[in-house]
């Protein structure tokens, strides 16, 4: 089977995505740029039954999540990004991509990077965010609402002032 047309029309439609998906996960272009690679190199050895399967995007975000999760464990990639690049998001993302919004999810623990990435970049529902991170659903719920108050936070400091955060009385 000739996969090499079909992998590369998939790579030149998908890659940008991918792309700002491991950017938002790693906080650092060179980071995410190793592991797009990573999950392409993966992708293209197992093309043919990924392709036949009919759901590549699914498995590319599991492999992109592990990649991400492997390079974290390696010691000499503990280092800080200094800065995200400017790149634009692509339509239908749901929100403008800014440099308060990237610092803001850059700033969030890596779980709740992870989740907010996966359900609002990627707009899986709660069950399959679990599925791909293999955590409960209770944990993707309890990571998203502690992430976007986190994010509300960040970017609306008037937002604090007026309204308790999740366990807290106000």
């Amino acid at each position: 089977m000739d996969r090499d047309p079909d992998f590369t029309a998939y790579v030149m439609a998908r890659r940008p995505q991918l792309y700002r998906t491991a950017v938002l996960l790693c906080g650092d272009p060179h980071r995410a740029e190793d592991v797009v690679q990573d999950a392409l190199v993966r992708l293209y050895a197992v093309w043919p039954r990924v392709a036949s399967i009919g759901n590549v995007d699914a498995y590319v975000r599991r492999v992109i999540v592990n990649a991400h999760l492997s390079d974290r464990r390696r010691p000499w990639r503990r280092e800080s990004p200094r800065e995200l690049p400017d790149t634009a998001m692509a339509p239908g993302f749901g929100f403008e991509e800014t440099d308060a919004v990237r610092a803001a999810i850059r700033r969030l623990p890596p779980g709740q990077r992870r989740v907010v990435v996966l359900r609002h970049i990627w707009g899986l529902s709660v069950e399959q965010t679990a599925q791909e991170l293999g955590i409960s659903t209770g944990t993707v719920k309890s990571q998203t609402a502690d992430a976007l108050a986190s994010l509300r936070q960040a970017l609306s400091p008037a937002y604090e002032s007026t309204t308790p955060r999740r366990g807290e009385d106000r």
